[in-house]
């Protein structure tokens, strides 16, 4: 992953805040304004000075005077007192000298005919009055409430000039509705990349063709086209290519100038992958920098870089003008024909190399929030989330290479004390105690078989230097995206 630096994001684009779900924020924004703005209660009820509840309860309930009423959308022209309280309802603002709001369920009027408010009290959630008694007079509070209860502060949200979010954030709804909060209506986004994908080999035929024996369908262009849409990225695919060089590097030339990454999925005949390492040899201002790596499934990856100027011996009439890249460094990869080790190869190798090109914050980039003095992990850091599971069998597995095993997550209900132990334990109820336990099954089988993808929910990694996992043991799996 030392290499993933080099790669360039893609170019900056600006779109209403409709069109930016789950697009990567470009620039870093700062609140221009205190969130929500003015004080809010949160729950139907009275607003009080906390200090006029201090020590009230059913027996010796505080008792105040009710100055006035507020509504969601008012803005009180009254102050409250020590002594005093203003019916409110939820979302209704504050009035002046207010810090608490007592729920109405800890309240009664003292008014001819009233009963205790819990007992009236509708929730229409419309911003009425929620059966609040409108006329003014006494309330009887039976609990006391804290400085800030069953409200939120003018900042508490966000404060005026700090950071909120950070160039390289992932745009989920919640980003969205910030950003709404604020008024902001357009949002300065990087572009979506586009990623070609070349499929090879003698052996592929399209999926609309009966493939004659010894032939298959193109499984991998719309299973790599489908990892690509997951990822943020928009694929384009250029057909399939027989085992001719020639062909292959005019169909890598074009791609190069269209798209700001590469992928070419081999075949499986003799010769392909050397025909992949030639072509990405002969190509201008391309560099191979990887040439196998040590995973399994996976090992035959190659990995180029190219920087590709337009020049006189490019047929432009070939390119479509609106699909012409903006980026100058463009990853170029040759990854391996079977389908499984394909996908692997993609989620655990190429994904992070896409997610920089797309302008996603690198996962262990913290994001320091300064005006609060904490940290939390830029949204993107979701993509590094392992889960922990319980091993169901042994797995073997070989020193030198890193392997991933498909396996399938399940839960299982349990009765027991412990982790360790299978006795049933009893609580002093006399009620047994119940436990879920998440369990990996390996899923065993080829890489060319897309079945152990199919039934997989995600991905076990066995680091190089590990023999082997024993059957019980805490492991920790790569979430297929549809798993969560």
């Amino acid at each position: 992953m030392t290499l993933v630096p080099i790669f360039p994001t893609v170019g900056i684009e600006t779109v209403h805040i409709s069109k930016a779900y789950f697009r990567v924020l470009a620039t870093d924004i700062n609140a221009d304004q205190d969130i929500p703005g003015f004080r809010r209660a949160t729950m139907d009820g009275y607003a009080v000075h906390s200090g006029s509840t201090f020590g009230a309860s059913e027996s010796n309930p505080a008792w105040l005077t009710v100055t006035g009423s507020i509504l969601m959308g008012d803005v009180p022209e009254f102050s409250i007192q020590s002594g005093q309280a203003a019916k409110i309802s939820t979302g209704g603002m504050l009035p002046d000298g207010a810090d608490s709001v007592v729920m109405v369920e800890h309240t009664e009027s003292v008014n001819s005919g009233s009963v205790k408010n819990s007992e009236t009290v509708e929730h229409s959630g419309k911003g009425e009055n929620c059966g609040i008694v409108e006329d003014n007079g006494t309330v009887e509070i039976y609990k006391s409430v804290p400085p800030l209860q069953n409200m939120i502060d003018k900042d508490e949200d966000f404060k005026k000039g700090e950071k909120i979010l950070k160039a390289g954030t992932l745009l989920r709804p919640q980003e969205i509705g910030l950003a709404a909060a604020l008024g902001i209506c357009e949002l300065p986004v990087y572009k979506i990349p586009k990623v070609g994908i070349i499929s090879t080999g003698d052996e592929i035929v399209p999926i609309d063709k009966t493939p004659s024996m010894g032939k298959i369908r193109d499984i991998n262009s719309h299973t790599l086209a489908g990892l690509i849409i997951e990822a943020g990225a928009e694929p384009i695919q250029y057909g399939i290519i027989k085992d001719n060089e020639q062909a292959l590097f005019d169909m890598c030339k074009k791609a190069l100038y269209e798209t700001d990454m590469v992928l070419i999925s081999g075949g499986s005949s003799v010769g392909t992958r050397d025909f992949t390492v030639n072509v990405l040899s002969s190509l201008k201002d391309t560099e191979i920098l990887v040439h196998g790596i040590s995973i399994s499934p996976g090992k035959p990856t190659i990995l180029g870089k190219s920087f590709l100027a337009q020049d006189s011996s490019f047929n432009t009439t070939l390119v479509k003008n609106e699909l012409i890249s903006e980026s100058g460094i463009k990853p170029i990869w040759g990854l391996p024909g079977h389908v499984v080790s394909a996908m692997v190869v993609f989620k655990v190798v190429v994904a992070p190399f896409l997610n920089k090109i797309r302008g996603l914050a690198i996962c262990s980039d913290d994001f320091e929030a300064e005006n609060r003095g904490t940290k939390s992990k830029a949204a993107s850091s979701l993509e590094n989330i392992k889960i922990p599971a319980t091993l169901t069998r042994n797995v073997a597995s070989a020193q030198g290479r890193t392997d991933f095993i498909r396996v399938k997550l399940f839960r299982k209900f349990d009765v027991t004390s412990n982790n360790k132990s299978e006795k049933k334990s009893i609580s002093k109820d006399g009620c047994l105690k119940y436990k879920y336990e998440l369990f990996a099954e390996p899923i065993l089988g080829k890489s060319g078989l897309i079945r152990t993808m199919v039934m997989a929910d995600g991905l076990l990694e066995i680091g190089e230097n590990v023999e082997g996992l024993e059957k019980g043991e805490l492991v920790y799996i790569i979430p297929l995206r549809a798993f969560l």
